[in-house]
């Protein structure tokens, strides 16, 4: 677990990291799709969300769904999203 480390104008690879009380100042963030990082108590200043890999791909598979009307399944997907931890 990364605890309390100040990430500054890094890459940061989050596949399967934890962090906790880490503040990232203008990092580039990849994910590639890989386990889900988890962050606790994180803070984020400029930083650069990257995809890559199994997650840009995921991410490319929900605009061609959309663009074949599939809108109301991915506005389910984000709803979903969004709706986590409430």
């Amino acid at each position: 677990m990364n605890t309390a480390v100040i990430f500054n104008h890094e890459t940061v690879a989050l596949d399967a990291e934890r962090f906790a009380d880490c503040e990232f100042r203008e990092c580039r963030l990849v994910y590639r799709g890989g386990e889900p990082p988890s962050f606790e108590g994180c803070s984020f200043v400029g930083c650069d969300w990257q995809f890559e890999d199994a997650a840009a791909n995921t991410l490319k598979h929900l605009k061609t769904l959309w663009a074949v009307g599939g809108k109301a399944k991915v506005q389910s997907v984000i709803k979903t999203i969004t709706e986590v931890g409430r």
